[in-house]
């Protein structure tokens, strides 16, 4: 093992922060790393045999480590990030700007500016806006720039000193810069910073500036200028609403990341937010060298190898939180000579902006592979692994919920092609049979989670609960069986859509009562599976010996992922239902008495002891004669307290 022979090398290595450089035997650097503790760091290598192929390819080809030791971890990654650009070694994760979409440059180094398509944004003083998806989008933007505003289109030494315009002056599409008498440079500047407006996404800005002019123009009767500033007004808006239909002041200037990660390649999209709007959208791409990594250490490489080349903003948001984010900070904050803010947002419109960089991240990625999505081989292996007639397109989970059999509940989450439908998510509340004893006050039946799926229940012939008798809390089997069939008639009702694939969360127990409640539904011929926890084994109904899927299958991945989220769907749903049942008082099941009442009643006599112990003419003046006689009559049947 090639790592092992610098053993020693590493024993003597320092416990400072600072940066080592891996080199093959051809002399080149292979691998760039920083490092809080250099010693700590290099000799974690010692033990990382098996942890991925990456590393592993890495550990075999290593012949020599060479350090740099700096003063503080901040200065460790601007020096990893530079070394890493100018080395380019084939082990770190390399990412490049996507120059498959152009960008308009507004050319502010010319006295009279155009707009020009651009492959590369360049440091040389003008403004650069895109990348254009389609391609086509930038020419129609540069299209816009001379027929709404005049930017002239030649490429000719302005001087105003020609004696005539040429032809685009008298089609409308230039302002005619060349003769001074027709355009001077404070009109022609004018309709430029109306183009950068544009291109910054600042179109309400740049509309009412426009119907300021239009205004004007038609107080001073210049009506033919009022109709161009008026038309122009329109397009303006209409961009607008196009370019940015999630806007909102609150985001101000932020870049917002989102990668998705493939099986040889990931992406990164940065949204660039200005005055709330997203004005640009940037793409990194990776090659072969971030096959396998997390997310969390694409970030971290994005962000380094982005703010390289520009200034970031006051503030950054992140899908995940990469480990070294503190550091992060740190650096671009030194960079910027100003405070630098990295979050991860949880929920809300943030969130939200997180999530549509992550799909547009998903969207180009697959893109890049030919249209292939990466969870197809997960679903080819389910096919395979299960025998299945055709792709499990529609996978379908089912979890249940309880405390000691209180309060049980289930969900049901829909999994289509490889992605969570949430919108058809369901939840249960698992009725108790016949024989369950009183557990109080409106407590002995709890109402459906969704009154749907308990109407095409009770039209089920058999019996509502499948197991009545004397125990209080139906088990397990049963409820994963009750579960199944209002599930499946309600589908069944509706003509569909039905399963490819029914995901049990269990095992032979829980899956046999489910395929006794498809029976009785005529679904037998549904293809049912268990997952149990412990030893992620399939069970299926065909074979006595489950399926096991190798760790890293990406079909163990899938059914993994659908399990796991619904069961986190189940237990947000129990966790309500145990605190509506903390809540709950006696007074809800009186017939008249609302949450308005129930809180008039409460603070008029304090305690439902008091409310038990009113009399009617207490009672009239609070809730009404109707109410009143009806809050008697159930305390009258259930009798006094002891």
């Amino acid at each position: 093992m090639a790592i092992q022979d610098l053993r020693d090398q590493i024993a003597r290595l320092p416990e400072q922060p600072g940066v080592y450089l891996y080199g093959n035997a051809a002399g080149d650097t292979i691998y760039v790393g920083k490092a809080r503790a250099l010693r700590d760091r290099v000799r974690s290598y010692l033990g990382a045999r098996g942890s991925g192929p990456k590393t592993d390819a890495l550990l075999d080809e290593v012949t020599s480590l060479d350090v740099i030791v700096t003063d503080s971890v901040v200065e460790a990654l601007a020096l990893e990030n530079n070394l890493i650009k100018q080395r380019t070694p084939k082990y770190n994760i390399l990412l490049r700007d996507d120059k498959n979409y152009p960008y308009l440059r507004l050319t502010l180094s010319e006295a009279f500016p155009r707009v020009l398509v651009a492959r590369q944004v360049a440091k040389d003083g003008d403004l650069y806006a895109g990348p254009f998806l389609p391609a086509t989008l930038a020419r129609r933007t540069i299209t816009l720039s001379h027929k709404l505003f005049g930017l002239r289109s030649c490429n000719e030494v302005i001087t105003g000193l020609r004696p005539r315009p040429c032809l685009e002056y008298d089609i409308k599409r230039c302002l005619a810069p060349c003769v001074a008498a027709i355009c001077s440079p404070e009109q022609y500047g004018r309709a430029v910073e109306d183009m950068r407006l544009l291109l910054e996404g600042r179109v309400d800005e740049l509309a009412r500036d426009l119907d300021g002019r239009m205004r004007e123009a038609a107080g001073a009767e210049r009506f033919e200028e009022a109709a161009h500033h008026r038309d122009a007004m329109r397009v303006v808006q209409a961009v607008g609403a196009r370019q940015q239909k999630m806007a909102t002041t609150a985001f101000g200037d932020r870049d917002v990341f989102g990668v998705a990660t493939g099986a040889e390649s990931a992406v990164i999209q940065v949204f660039q937010v200005r005055r709330g709007r997203v004005v640009e959208r940037i793409t990194l791409q990776s090659g072969a060298s971030a096959a396998g990594e997390g997310p969390d250490a694409l970030i971290s490489a994005a962000v380094q190898q982005f703010y390289e080349e520009q200034d970031p903003p006051r503030e950054i948001d992140l899908p995940v939180a990469p480990d070294d984010l503190d550091v992060l900070e740190a650096w671009l904050s030194s960079k910027a000579n100003r405070r630098v803010k990295i979050g991860v947002p949880q929920r809300g419109d943030r969130r939200r902006l997180v999530d549509l960089a992550v799909r547009n991240a998903e969207v180009a990625a697959r893109a890049r592979t030919g249209g292939t999505d990466s969870r197809t081989p997960a679903l080819e292996g389910l096919r395979d692994a299960l025998h299945l007639p055709g792709l499990p397109r529609r996978i379908e989970c089912i979890d249940i919920s309880t405390l000691q059999g209180a309060e049980t509940v289930a969900s049901v989450v829909v999994c289509e092609d490889g992605r969570m439908a949430k919108g058809e998510y369901r939840k249960y509340r698992i009725r108790q049979g016949p024989g369950t004893r009183d557990r109080g006050p409106g407590k002995n039946t709890e109402p459906p989670a969704d009154a749907a799926e308990s109407d095409s229940a009770s039209a089920l012939p058999g019996p509502q609960s499948p197991v009545p008798g004397p125990s209080r809390f139906l088990d397990d089997f049963a409820a994963m069986a009750q579960v199944v069939q209002r599930r499946f008639a309600r589908v069944v009702e509706a003509g569909g859509p039905f399963p490819d694939l029914l995901v049990i969360d269990g095992g032979r127990g829980q899956l046999d009562a489910a395929y006794g409640a498809l029976e009785r539904l005529g679904l037998a011929n549904l293809v049912a599976v268990g997952l149990a926890k412990r030893e992620e084994l399939v069970v299926t109904r065909d074979s006595a010996v489950p399926v096991a899927f190798a760790p890293s299958s990406p079909a163990l991945r899938l059914l993994q992922q659908i399990r796991d989220e619904a069961h986190r769907f189940a237990v947000t749903f129990h966790r309500q239902a145990r605190r509506m049942r903390d809540l709950r008082s006696e007074l809800d099941v009186i017939p008249g008495v609302g949450p308005r009442r129930r809180r008039a009643l409460l603070t008029r006599f304090g305690s439902l002891t008091g409310v038990r112990r009113a009399t009617r003419e207490d009672l009239v003046p609070v809730v009404g004669e109707r109410c009143a006689d009806a809050v008697l009559t159930h305390f009258a049947r259930s009798g006094p307290r002891a």
